[in-house]
């Protein structure tokens, strides 16, 4: 026979089993915490990206580009460019053109790369060009780097397969 002391402790030691079972099930918050960061910067990475083309195309970015690009008000720009300025990002003076610093460079090249290297993937695995430039947009400020990496790693052996292939 058990006694009710046993039963006591084997109680509370299933509620703390189901307790612990049940936090595990209900899993790490990380995944989503870290989509939250990537949407908390997915508008600074879309502003520095579209500043350094448009530096890159006109040699200037102003905010009346920058706001056809995106489709928003000056106002909206203005104040992301507020923003970003104070995030270390940009350098703006009014009525001026839109400067990078050199960490908004630095963002803007990342940002690019993971935007170029997502592009091809979607690409060799067989999605149009039209789509995936559209879904590549919305998945570079959410793919991690070490998924990043596969990908690169993948259409490189995509490449040389197909080169070997025209070499034969």
């Amino acid at each position: 026979m058990v006694s009710r002391a046993a039963k006591d402790l084997g109680t509370k030691r299933d509620k703390v089993a189901r307790r612990s079972a049940k936090t595990k099930l209900v899993a790490s918050p990380e995944p989503h915490k870290m989509t939250r960061r990537a949407h908390a910067s997915e508008l600074a990475e879309d502003y520095v990206e579209v500043i350094n083309d448009l530096l890159d195309e006109m040699g200037e970015a102003r905010v009346v580009d920058i706001a056809k690009r995106f489709g928003v008000t000056h106002v909206t720009v203005n104040r992301t460019i507020a923003r970003l300025g104070g995030q270390g990002l940009v350098t703006a003076e009014r009525y001026r053109s839109i400067f990078l610093t050199s960490e908004g460079k630095r963002l803007a090249l990342k940002v690019r790369r993971r935007h170029e290297v997502v592009l091809e993937f979607l690409e060799k695995i067989g999605v149009d060009q039209a789509t995936a430039r559209i879904d590549a947009e919305g998945i570079e400020h959410h793919v991690s780097d070490k998924t990043l990496r596969a990908l690169e790693r993948f259409c490189r052996k995509n490449s040389r397969r197909k080169n070997v292939g025209v070499a034969n």
